[in-house]
């Protein structure tokens, strides 16, 4: 499995470099290594960073507290779930070519440099990077049985703007107050 995924990744750098993107020699992205993710996760991946570069960051206000937020750094360590590795190649590919644009300086969220860098991937590479994964959909895709989460989970959260449904097995106490759905940015409803 880590053979495919090293695989995987080694053919995202090249369609990468086949529209400039170069990542590989590229000293404003720093360092990038790719392993499977140790724990089951919900999640297709993500991308954890470290040694960020002091001279680069933006303070955001929360509440009454200033936050520093580094845009830029040299280290970066991409998981990819193993349940993920199940699926197609082209999901795969999808998957790690989300997480290496988190590698992009101003990209460790889902903003607007982010949003841009994945359009443009996208457009010249045939890609569907979104912010939101549909593993349903992705199961489908790859011809294999979907186990429907709601089985395993003890909370069912839907949003009342868009209708999509989440599950939990534990609830957050201001998860209403709190926290809106991940597609529109409606209020959520727990049932």
């Amino acid at each position: 499995m880590k053979e495919k995924l090293e695989r995987l990744y080694n053919e995202c750098v090249e369609e990468l470099k086949s529209i400039n993107i170069n990542i590989i020699e590229n000293h404003k992205i720093g360092e990038i290594d790719i392993k499977l993710a140790k724990r089951n996760s919900k999640r297709y991946g993500c991308c954890k960073q470290e040694k960020p570069d002091q001279s680069c960051y933006h303070i955001e206000k929360r509440g009454n507290n200033m936050i520093l937020k580094y845009d830029k750094f040299y280290e970066h360590h991409i998981e990819i779930s193993e349940w993920v590795m199940d699926l197609d190649d082209s999901i795969i590919k999808n998957t790690i070519i989300h997480e290496i644009i988190h590698c992009f300086p101003g990209c460790n969220n889902h903003g607007k440099t982010f949003k841009n860098y994945a359009s443009y991937i996208n457009e010249k590479l045939g890609y569907n990077i979104s912010r939101l994964g549909n593993k349903e959909m992705d199961y489908k895709r790859s011809n294999l049985d979907f186990e429907n989460e709601a089985n395993n989970y003890k909370y069912k959260i839907v949003c009342q703007k868009c209708g999509e449904k989440f599950y939990r097995k534990r609830l957050h106490k201001n998860l209403i107050k709190k926290y809106r759905c991940g597609k529109c940015g409606g209020k959520l409803q727990i049932i």
